[in-house]
């Protein structure tokens, strides 16, 4: 008897960029794959990001047990495993399955050249190694970028907005997972006071702070930060005409939504294949070229030559004249 539904394995544990840059994999697999039925290992805590998800049929989620999560995948039976993120973790989970697997090309020393030799050999977009890990199974890219996916009980009104964010705001993302990825706060600050147009600031609960002190650039500029979960935060970038960012999860969850993005990168570089993928045309990338960049791929605590000029020396005002030029500010108040 021939089996009639192809069982699929998606493995990727972190973190919030990581994961919704692998949004096109279910898709593709759903839409070019007869007879497929999608499921997504992850932690627990990233389950967020994929529940409302339609071409995820079942989550299994890491908690406490690793070996629990291994005896519930192994019940399943499945016919293929797409490793879509080639740790230690992912590869007990495809020894201990022994089922045919296909793993995404992490080009681990290209990074090394990168980061310690300063040769960039990097090349595609991660999103596109993603998908060429399936391949093998005849599926190619439809070239329709990331996806992200919010119900309406999520969705946040704008009337629960002040009244002058009603008619538009830009979406400041303030923070990061890593220091060396954040833009300080002096020239957050400053953009803030350059941009006369409404600006909400988004992060969470460990950027309140941070934003109480952003906030006060002017009565136009909103500290929401710590006040919604993240598909709220999804929600409101998504009405926004305009975000601007450090390296971080929600800069791809713009991107996911089609929005034009200001980014700014510090310690880490966009050729490592992270930045925002098929971007709004109006979408700019803000790096300062120097020879100590890449310093690391994933970011410090500290600098580790003490200046940070790789996000001091970015310019304030460019980012303002580029906010300015795609919300159509021609004159200022």
């Amino acid at each position: 008897m021939v089996k009639s539904i192809i069982k699929v394995l998606v493995l990727r544990f972190s973190s919030i960029g990581d994961i919704v840059l692998t949004s096109p994999v279910p898709r593709l697999i759903k839409q070019q794959l007869p007879g497929a039925e999608v499921h997504y290992a992850t932690k627990r805590s990233f389950y967020i990001l994929l529940q409302h998800n339609p071409y995820i049929d079942r989550f299994h989620l890491l908690e406490d047990s690793f070996e629990d999560l291994v005896k519930e995948l192994k019940e399943e039976q499945f016919d293929y495993i797409i490793d879509l993120h080639d740790n230690v973790r992912s590869s007990l989970i495809k020894l201990k399955l022994g089922v045919p697997s296909f793993t995404y090309d992490k080009q681990r020393w290209k990074r090394w050249l990168l980061v310690h030799c300063k040769i960039n050999r990097m090349g595609r977009h991660i999103v596109d190694r993603y998908v060429d890990t399936l391949s093998k199974l005849g599926i190619k890219n439809d070239g329709s970028g990331v996806d992200y996916f919010i119900v309406p009980s999520e969705e946040v009104s704008l009337d629960s907005l002040p009244e002058s964010f009603r008619s538009g705001f830009i979406v400041l993302v303030v923070g990061t997972a890593q220091f060396t990825k954040q833009l300080p706060l002096e020239k957050q600050i400053e953009i803030c006071r350059g941009i006369h147009f409404p600006v909400l600031l988004l992060g969470g609960s460990k950027e309140i702070e941070l934003g109480q002190k952003i906030a006060g650039a002017g009565p136009h500029v909103l500290n929401a930060c710590g006040q919604y979960s993240l598909n709220q935060c999804a929600s409101l970038i998504r009405q926004s005409e305009l975000v601007i960012s450090n390296d971080t999860g929600l800069m791809h969850i713009a991107a996911a939504f089609g929005k034009p993005i200001l980014a700014t990168y510090g310690n880490s570089v966009s050729a490592f294949g992270f930045d925002p993928y098929l971007p709004h045309p109006e979408t700019r990338i803000f790096e300062v070229p120097l020879s100590c960049r890449p310093c690391t791929k994933f970011g410090g605590n500290s600098c580790p030559k003490g200046h940070f000029h790789c996000m001091q020396k970015i310019n304030s005002a460019d980012i303002i004249s580029a906010a300015e030029r795609i919300l159509g500010i021609n004159e200022k108040p």
